[in-house]
């Protein structure tokens, strides 16, 4: 048990709303992966380079998701190590 129960509420929602915006950025990347494209599929089967080893190279550029998704985590770990060294609370 905690001396201070808003410390409870503050780690409940530190952990949740990440996890919320997680969750809704990949359902909607995963809802669009066959509806969003504009390409044919014949334009993604083209190898674009080979490279030694049986390596094809294709037209797919990262998806922006995913993008998405590792930079809140990135800003969102940064974030949460500043709140808590400039509120004075031991890690």
């Amino acid at each position: 048990m905690r001396y201070f129960d808003l410390l409870n509420l503050e780690h409940l929602i530190l952990s949740l709303f990440p996890a919320l915006i997680f969750f809704l950025i990949f359902a909607a990347a995963l809802g669009f992966i066959r509806t969003g494209r504009r390409k044919r599929e014949e334009d993604e089967d083209r190898i674009i380079e080979e490279f030694p080893g049986g390596i094809q190279g294709r037209d797919a550029p990262f998806p922006l998701a995913l993008t998405l998704i590792i930079t809140g985590t990135i800003a969102w770990g940064l974030a949460y190590i500043l709140v808590t060294a400039l509120l004075g609370v031991k890690i």
